[in-house]
């Protein structure tokens, strides 16, 4: 037990934060800046809380860290229960960290009901944070749930034209999968009498009922991933979504699902994880090519990198199925990644949209002239998104498929093309934007990044670099977490080649 209550501060003070930006007072604009800092100092102190817990987090332990537990409802057995392991730690850090940036990438976009937009992201903070910190399942299933409300207000509120129609969109397909999810929990609870998930996770389930249970955690995690043909909600959110709301969406709420798949899926119910395995590769394989090809035709900048997100979080549930040591830290490496590139991209959208208020790619042409600085950021986070070694964006893809190929060479062959198909997309859209011909006198004129501006992107280019570089930091604080996860997972280990 950890005496320091960490994890509650860490998921609980950007929702103080929320709270004293309502109590606020005076003018329109006076509540407008007040809420502005107060947001941000919120989210700040919070990112300093997760950067204590990564240097206090012991590397070599396979336990549940920074453990806070105490009796919510005893007649029913149910906990306040926190803590992170080396596969929850970087999730709550990446939360910690991109919500700051978010918070400053939208200190001018956001004009109108500024004080409801920052009380809406802290609240969001708080939820993102404690899905990943709790390990009492009615717990996860609050925070995993409580998610939906503040993202469903910040695409319909604040989003683009077809706002509404789109976020009704998200919640509706989120909060179907949800429901049986919840159903599944109930039936564990009734089955093991428990809702502590680190005893759930040893608790031997029947096989019978394993299969059931895997497919209603299935429903919800593969629409959160979202998996093909489950992913038709993402493009419309991502358009419609103001810039942060997008980096969330991409860089936090779809590595929900593959974290359920980690957490419930593969170490609760192994024989069903074995046997659906073939499926997951089958969806993944898809989703990998189809929206590979599919974000090669597009126009719009958002949702070519939004169909991205689908084809990178197919390496992930390919690895995470693998049932190798490699492939599930190439899956839980890739979603760090994907979390720090797509957010990052995003953003360099955002930053054209907010000049010039389209993100179409014909608009644009020939900034490398007029914006030298922002030409580079965007290579170094395109090449990133491509996979160029010693970049964050090869590791994770490259043990991904290191694991797969030990499972399936056919698998590993049909996946490896869609890296050949990112590079397709990405290249085009770089050229296009940076290195087209600059036939609109609009574009031609944009200035370049401003001081705010590089402060957003320095944090996440550091990142993406040093991880790629030093990729050890975060393999050597997960491989513990991962072995442990196998152990409980023993039926894939001896999984057959399913080629």
């Amino acid at each position: 037990m950890f005496e320091f209550p960490l994890l509650s501060l860490m998921t609980f003070l950007p929702l103080i934060g929320a709270i004293l930006i309502f109590t606020l007072r005076g003018s329109e604009e006076a509540v407008a800046r007040n809420a502005r800092y107060t947001a941000l100092y919120a989210s700040l102190i919070t990112l300093t809380l997760s950067l204590y817990m990564l240097v206090k987090f012991d590397p070599s332990g396979t336990a549940f860290q920074f453990v806070e537990k105490k009796t919510w409802f005893p007649t029913l057995g149910i906990s306040y229960y926190m803590g992170v392991d080396g596969i929850s730690l970087f999730f709550a850090a990446l939360s910690a960290l991109l919500t700051p940036l978010c918070i400053l990438a939208s200190w001018q976009s956001i004009e109108k009901r500024v004080r409801e937009y920052m009380i809406v992201f802290l609240a969001l903070e708080t939820f993102m944070i404690g899905t990943f910190c709790a390990l009492d399942s009615v717990l996860f299933y609050i925070f995993f749930e409580g998610v939906l409300i503040p993202m469903f207000f910040i695409i319909g509120i604040w989003g683009g034209p077809r706002r509404v129609y789109s976020a009704f969109k998200f919640f509706l397909y989120t909060l179907l999968g949800s429901v049986l999810m919840l159903l599944a929990l109930l039936t564990l609870y009734f089955e093991t009498g428990t809702t502590d998930i680190p005893a759930l996770m040893a608790a031997p389930v029947a096989a019978g009922l394993q299969y059931w249970l895997w497919l209603a955690f299935f429903a919800s995690f593969a629409v959160k991933m979202p998996m093909w043909p489950l992913h038709t909600w993402l493009p419309d959110a991502h358009v419609e979504a103001p810039t942060a709301g997008s980096v969330i969406l991409a860089g936090v709420l779809l590595k929900m699902g593959g974290y359920g798949f980690l957490r419930f899926s593969l170490p609760m119910f192994p024989e069903a994880s074995l046997f659906f395995t073939p499926l997951v590769f089958a969806l993944s394989i898809v989703a990998i090519i189809y929206t590979s090809l599919i974000a090669l035709v597009q126009d719009d900048m958002k949702k070519l990198i939004a169909y991205s997100s689908v084809a990178h979080m197919g390496f992930v549930t390919l690895g995470i199925f693998t049932g190798t040591v490699q492939g599930l830290a190439g899956g839980i490496f890739q979603m760090i990644s994907h979390g720090l590139v797509s957010g990052a991209l995003f953003l360099c959208v955002g930053v054209l949209y907010d000049r010039l208020h389209t993100r179409e790619i014909s608009r644009y042409g020939g900034l490398v002239k007029n914006m030298p600085h922002y030409a580079v950021i965007f290579m170094i986070f395109t090449l990133a998104a491509i996979g160029l070694p010693g970049t964050s964006g090869f590791v994770g893809e490259f043990l991904a498929l290191l694991g797969t190929f030990k499972v399936s060479t056919t698998a590993a062959a049909l996946a490896a093309t869609g890296v050949i198909l990112g590079a397709a997309y990405m290249l085009v859209l770089y050229r296009r934007v940076i290195f087209g011909p600059q036939t609109n006198k609009e574009a031609a004129v944009l200035p370049d990044l401003g001081l705010r501006e590089i402060v957003v992107f320095l944090p996440l280019l550091l990142s993406v670099l040093w991880l790629g570089i030093f990729p050890n930091f975060i393999i050597d604080r997960i491989t513990p977490s991962i072995e442990h996860l196998l152990a409980l997972h023993q039926p894939a280990q001896e999984a057959p080649v399913h080629d």
